[in-house]
């Protein structure tokens, strides 16, 4: 992977910028407590993954709160609790205050003086501008579900983004998508020839957590274990 071959960077939130993890079991950790649950953060989460990525692809036009609120009172289903409307909406207007991975703001400054950054991101834009006051990204561009009506793997997000390359000047080979999702990213940045790197922020823990084991084949270029290490090998690039 040369990395001073490219121009642009794109990048997925909510996983790989923005512990969405964290954020997600923030409500869903409180809320079995209460309902007696005896399930640890990690059996919650996989208990969830499967029900946003079921409603992302039934209600591709529904802004993310409204698929956050409905995936959580799936879960519920699922473990024999009823979700109430008040902690449904909990979730659905918590993405403002997930917490940012503590490299990534650091790391989208230090990209920014080397790449145009492009946001592909799987929420709607308030959130996202909640988002970006803890990153404080120079972006580009920035791809939303609400924007392309869409959820990621499906194909819109990455039809958009091809367009903005054209917008900025940018061949596609001259983009490395930077993701830590297998099933929301680079399964469908495989399908489409794009290169991509792997963020792998559960590098320390098994299993899929929050995202669904992929359905489609994935590759990426290389497999990095945070947004620090990403910055560091183009310094390092730049510097040989």
């Amino acid at each position: 992977m040369n990395l001073t071959h490219y121009r642009a960077l794109s990048f997925d939130v909510y996983g790989t910028l923005i512990d969405w993890e964290a954020g997600i079991a923030g409500v869903l950790a409180p809320w079995a407590a209460t309902q007696g649950l005896d399930l640890n953060e990690e059996e919650l989460l996989v208990s969830y993954a499967a029900n946003e990525a079921a409603v992302a692809r039934e209600e591709p036009g529904w802004r993310y709160p409204w698929v956050l609120a409905e995936a959580f009172r799936r879960t519920g289903v699922d473990l024999n609790r009823t979700v109430s409307q008040v902690w449904a909406n909990r979730l659905g207007n918590s993405v403002p205050q997930w917490p940012a991975f503590e490299d990534s703001a650091q790391a989208l400054a230090d990209l920014a003086q080397r790449y145009e950054l492009i946001i592909v991101s799987n929420v709607h834009r308030d959130g996202f501008a909640g988002s970006n006051e803890q990153l404080r990204g120079d972006f580009a561009a920035v791809i939303t579900a609400e924007d392309v009506g869409a959820y990621k793997p499906a194909d819109p997000h990455f039809e958009a983004l091809e367009t903005t390359l054209g917008d900025l000047g940018i061949e596609r080979n001259q983009l490395l998508h930077v993701a830590q999702s297998l099933f929301h990213d680079h399964g469908p940045a495989r399908r489409r020839g794009l290169d991509s790197v792997w963020i792998n922020r559960r590098h320390d823990r098994p299993g899929w957590g929050a995202t669904p084991e992929p359905d489609e084949q994935w590759g990426y270029l290389a497999e990095l274990s945070s947004m620090a290490a990403l910055a560091e090998a183009v310094q390092r690039a730049f510097a040989d």
